[in-house]
Order: structure tokens, then C-alpha cells, then sequence
């Protein structure tokens, strides 16, 4: 392993902490809670502006917060909790405020007095400045005599919300841009990206300034850093440590510990809830809505002509704002052939062709516009180019000897190092120039009962797992074909959590969904066939996309083996909570389009049956394939509330 993977493990240690659900108790576990700014009870909040916040209703919320015995509490209790001088009391709640508004002094400071709560305040570096920046939303903030009182007070804790990082910058050829922290500038002049000592450079330079400043002004060296739009990676935290801050924060709904000082969840407060609203929140931490979730082929947006192309994505954002749905699978490699293989890519990465950097302005169209997660689409093994070495590809035991895989996904072997490094790399540079929300793991991690035969793979078999290195005594019998397929099930979703990490190193709060065979779900046995086990993909990813499509499977009744497959994955305890069932809207066998009705059938089917996560594959706008007047009356979420 080199020194980078050996530092990315080292680094995402702290990713496990953050994601970890826990039970919110008396044993360290807290709350952070994120405001705004606070308006006046005449003042009615902008349909555009969904941060403000009504002062008598947050009054409403600190006197909930007391009689349902929540104790407020200051970043120097948690600081003191996490370096063991002292506990956190039961049901410890920390309030903070972002971007510095006059109304924390105005409206919030006095509240504070009253309640005797403490809380933070987050202060812009170049607003404070009175530069105008693109992100700065032209409302009064607190001068600096404001602020050194309040500080005085022992009551507030100044944060810092960068100097200059609260505003986008230029983020891909096609010009979107997208938050300073995380995004590496693209000069278009150049008509390349900032390499990975610019990056670091830029980000050193600002946490430094960002503590300066607020010491230079108000004569406190901050001690939290608020990341802007929740934006944050392991890089800017390593910077922001250097810099002495000591905790930063990010906008990730959930509990914390004191292990997650390195970047605190906040359950940011928006849409003014009256407390019934605010209750629900702080209790239930808005529970994930099910999903609904668009599959789409990038290859159907790329065009030759530029102009086509934006074309192109724009009816698809229309299109997808218009379903009201949360998700898209969006495909990141390009497949224009349709066998499965990358031999092209859609963002820039250091091994295979570019066939357009277009994947980051697909996806952050859709994140903005449609407002929905966007999943980056992804081969695990299934890449293809003459530059990479034979020897790395998956080998089947045929005609009696070790061979080149036939199978249709030519794919490279998860038991070669060379060739996880490779793959690895690919997912590291998606990470770090595009802006996504999750990674679906392509249906090419598969190994049959005769893979992988290659050398590599059998002394890996037997150095590791202990089993025969003859692969006719691993196939003799049905149990040591099933144990062999086991270890490999394991492997390849071992391999998964590392690309997922490599992700994270850039991307910390994605999820991870993978493409799963139906056989062997309703066939436990077949797992020797394909290396696939619902257990297993349970235990590795949020959600496990299952490919419900039974005319693909040549099902002789669709509805009751729809049936069946639902029924059989709420066997497990969290089937139904995972299992995304992505119905087909091709019938790939004759070519033809499925038939609304029978779509629409099987989607109520599925829903009747109690599926919580529901997709379809392929969405073709072009073609209005499935017809977007059934997916608005069937497969829309309902209008929140």
C-alpha cells in the first residue's frame, strides 16, 4: 500500500465516527443546532429565503428546548467533556448562529441574557470587511464593537466562517461555480484545474487568515471554523487544525459525540417552524424520506455539438424538476456500445480518455435546479484500455487452464493490487473535481464459479483465506464452491468500502448504494454463481439497488415474482430499508418500450407491497420513456409540508 492509501485509511477513521447512527443519551452524545438570521414578528419571511427565522418562535424553541429538559451548553463544555475534565449533562443541546447578521445582536444576544443560554456566532471574514461578494446576501451584520461585546458577555463563542471561502468559484469549463473550500478552481483562461499543492496552498493560506483577522479585530483566536454550506474534506480539516481550530462544523443532520469534534453535525433550522415543526426536528432529525430514484445514462445527453449537449441537459433538469423525486443515478463513465465497459470517462481523472468534463455540470444542474442527490454511476472492476497490463484482468478456469474471462464485463481483478490501485485513482479524482451526493457501484462486481482463476487470485485464496490454490478442488463440491464464493462476495464489498473511502477523502458525506442481481436474492445458492449476497451488501452500503425487472429475468408471471422478490427482502431486518427496486422501462430482449400501464402496474404494485425505495431505469427524455404525466401521478414524492 502506498503512503497516500495508508494516509487516506488513517484519515477516514474519523468518517466512520461521523456516520455511525447512535442513540442519544447521557454518555457524551449531543445536538448542534444551526440558525440564521432572526426576523422581527411583523416581518414575513421570503418564499426565496428559507434561513430566517420568526424571533418569537425561536423564543418559542429555547423555552421548548428548557421544559423538555434540554441543557444548553457552551463549546467549552464540550471541549472540557472531550478532554475528560469534565461530562455532558443528559440531553445537551449547542446553539449556533452563522454569518455574523446585526439581528444576533439585536434579537438573539438579549434572548441568551434571558435564558442564560450560550451560543456561537460565525462571522464572514471579507463581509466583515464590507467587501461585496456573490454569496453576500446584503443584510446588516454586527461591527465590531457588537462583536467584542457579545464575546465580553462569556456568554458567545466567535467562530470563524472563513475569510474569503462564503462564495463560489468556477468549478468546471461550462462555468458553474461551486464552493470555495471543497472545489479545485478551473482556470479557464488555462483550461485546467488546480493541482493538488495549489489546493493546498489556497486552503492553508485561509484558515490562517481567517484566525488572524478575527484576532486582529475582536482579539479572540477562534476556536471553531464553520464551514461554509457545509462544505468540508479531510484536507481543509487537516488545515483548519494547523490553524488551531479545534472543532469545525459542518450541516449533516444527526447526533454527535465527543469523538466528532473534528466536524460537528448541526441540525440546521430553516422554514420558520412553529414548534410542533421544531419538535419533530430535534426529536426525529428528519427522518429520510423514501426514495424515488431516476437512473439515467449520461450517454444520452453527450452531443459532439457543445450547444446540443446543454440542450440536452436541460430538458433532462426539467424533466426531473418536474417528477418532484430526491434522487438520480447518474452515469459518470461513458458506455456508448452499451456492454458495460469504461473506456472513457465523464469528469477528468489520471487514466482513461475524457470523453467530456461533463459529469460535474450534469450533476450540479440537477443538485441546484432539481434539487435532488445525484449518485455518480460507476464501474468497480469494469475498465478497458490497452494501456493497462493483461495480467491485471480477471481469468475463468475453461478448457482446462486460466484464461481471459469471456464474460461481457471484462473486468479488472479485485485480488491484484496494481489493478485495485488503478481503479482506486479513478474514484479518488471523481472525488476530488466533482460535487456529488452518493456512488452507485455498477452490476460488474461479479466473479462466476470459475473466477478468478488467475494466479494472483488463487495465492490470495490460499494466503489469506486458507482455502486450496487447485481451482478444481475449490469447484469439486457444492459447499467448497460456495465457500469460495463467500470470500469473494466479501472481497469485492471490501474493495467497494476502499473506493468509498478514497471518495470520502474529498467527499466525506456521501452514501453508497451498489447494483444488485436478483438471483441471488431469491436464490441464497446462487451467490456461487455471481459472488452477490444480500446479507453481505446490507452489512457495506446504505442502500443495495436491486434490479427488479422481470421481464429481463424472463419471468413468466412479472407481478408475483415482484412479489416475491419484495416479501423476500423484508425477510432481513433492514430489507425494506435499504432495497432500492429499480424497475425496468425497457425490455431490452425485444427492444421495446414497457407499456405505461404495465409500468405504472408494476410501480403500484410495488408501493402496495410496502417498498419504501423505488427507481427505474433507463429515464429517456428524448423519448418521454417512462411517460413523465405517470411518474408525476405515481411516482412523485408528496408536497412537504
Amino acid at each position: 500500500m502506498n503512503r497516500f492509501s495508508r494516509l487516506t485509511r488513517t484519515i477516514f477513521l474519523f468518517v466512520f465516527l461521523i456516520f455511525s447512527p447512535f442513540v442519544h443519551s447521557k454518555d457524551g452524545h449531543f445536538l448542534v443546532l444551526n440558525y440564521h438570521d432572526i426576523i422581527d414578528e411583523e416581518d414575513v419571511v421570503a418564499p426565496f429565503d428559507r434561513m430566517e427565522v420568526n424571533k418569537h418562535f425561536l423564543e418559542d424553541q429555547f423555552v421548548w428546548l428548557k421544559k423538555n429538559g434540554y441543557s444548553v451548553v457552551s463549546v467549552q463544555t464540550v471541549l472540557d467533556a472531550a478532554a475528560g475534565k469534565s461530562t455532558l449533562p443528559e440531553k445537551a443541546v449547542l446553539i449556533t448562529f452563522d454569518d455574523g447578521y446585526l439581528s444576533f445582536y439585536t434579537k438573539v444576544f438579549p434572548l441568551l441574557k434571558k435564558y442564560h443560554y450560550p451560543a456561537s456566532v460565525a462571522l464572514v471574514g471579507k463581509w466583515m470587511d464590507g467587501e461585496v461578494t456573490a454569496d453576500d446576501p446584503g443584510k446588516p451584520l454586527m461591527n465590531w464593537e457588537q462583536v467584542r461585546e457579545v464575546a465580553n458577555s462569556g456568554l458567545v463563542e466567535i467562530a470563524s466562517h472563513t475569510y474569503s471561502f462564503h462564495t463560489g468559484i468556477v468549478a468546471n469549463p461550462q462555468g458553474n461555480t461551486q464552493a470555495a473550500a471543497v472545489t479545485r478552481l478551473y482556470d479557464d483562461p488555462m483550461l485546467i484545474y488546480e493541482n493538488d499543492e495549489q489546493y493546498r496552498t489556497r486552503i492553508r493560506a485561509e484558515m490562517l487568515k481567517s484566525s488572524d483577522f478575527i484576532f486582529q479585530h475582536a482579539g479572540i483566536r477562534p476556536r471553531v471554523m464553520v464551514w461554509p454550506y457545509g462544505e468540508y474534506n479531510a484536507m481543509t480539516i487537516s488545515a483548519a487544525k494547523e490553524a488551531g481550530f479545534q472543532i469545525t462544523m459542518g450541516l449533516v443532520d444527526g447526533f454527535n459525540t465527543l469523538a466528532d469534534l473534528d466536524v460537528l453535525k448541526r441540525l440546521i433550522i430553516v422554514d420558520d417552524p412553529k414548534i410542533p415543526k421544531f419538535a419533530e426536528i430535534v426529536t426525529g432529525l428528519r427522518v429520510e424520506q423514501h426514495a424515488r430514484v431516476a437512473h439515467v445514462d449520461m450517454d444520452y445527453l453527450y452531443d459532439k455539438d457543445p450547444e446540443q449537449t446543454e440542450k440536452n441537459i436541460g430538458l433532462l433538469v426539467q424533466r426531473i424538476k418536474e417528477m418532484h423525486i430526491n434522487n438520480v443515478y447518474l452515469q459518470a463513465f461513458a458506455d456508448p456500445d452499451g456492454d458495460g465497459n469504461a473506456e472513457a470517462l465523464y469528469f477528468p481523472n489520471r487514466h482513461l480518455p475524457v470523453r467530456q468534463d461533463l459529469f460535474n455540470r450534469v450533476a450540479w444542474q440537477l443538485k441546484k435546479r432539481a434539487a435532488v442527490r445525484v449518485y455518480a454511476w460507476l464501474p468497480i472492476m469494469a475498465y478497458q484500455s490497452k494501456d493497462i497490463d493483461k495480467s491485471w484482468y480477471v481469468q475463468e478456469f475453461k478448457d482446462g487452464k486460466a484464461q481471459q474471462s469471456s464474460h461481457i464485463y471484462t473486468r479488472l481483478s479485485p485480488f491484484n493490487a496494481d489493478a485495485r490501485e488503478y481503479v482506486a485513482e479513478i474514484y479518488e479524482d471523481l472525488g476530488k473535481y466533482c460535487n456529488f451526493d452518493g456512488v452507485l457501484f455498477h452490476d460488474d462486481g461479479i466473479l462466476s464459479d470459475f473466477e478468478d482463476a488467475s494466479p494472483a487470485a488463487l495465492a490470495y485464496g490460499k494466503q489469506v483465506w486458507g482455502i486450496s490454490d487447485d481451482i478444481i478442488k475449490l469447484r469439486a463440491t457444492s459447499k467448497s464452491r460456495l465457500e469460495w464464493a463467500k470470500h469473494k462476495t466479501e472481497l469485492i464489498a471490501q474493495f467497494t468500502d476502499e473506493l468509498t473511502n478514497r471518495v470520502r477523502f474529498y467527499r466525506p458525506y456521501i452514501q453508497t448504494a451498489r447494483n444488485f442481481y436478483a438471483l441471488p436474492l431469491l436464490e441464497p445458492y446462487s451467490e456461487e454463481w455471481y459472488a452477490q449476497s444480500f446479507k453481505a451488501f446490507l452489512n457495506h452500503y446504505d442502500y443495495v439497488a436491486i434490479e427488479a425487472m422481470p421481464f429481463m429475468e424472463e419471468a413468466k408471471n412479472p407481478n408475483e415474482w415482484l412479489t416475491t422478490l419484495v416479501k423476500t427482502a423484508a425477510k432481513e431486518p433492514d430489507g425494506l430499508k435499504k432495497m432500492v427496486f429499480e424497475l425496468q422501462a425497457v425490455d431490452w430482449k425485444t427492444k421495446q418500450k414497457i407499456p405505461s400501464k404495465t409500468f405504472v402496474e408494476q410501480l403500484n404494485l410495488l408501493k402496495k407491497l410496502g417498498a419504501k425505495h423505488i427507481g427505474y431505469y433507463p429515464d429517456n427524455v428524448f423519448e418521454d420513456q417512462p411517460r413523465l404525466e405517470d411518474l408525476k401521478q405515481h411516482f412523485s414524492l408528496p408536497e412537504l409540508q
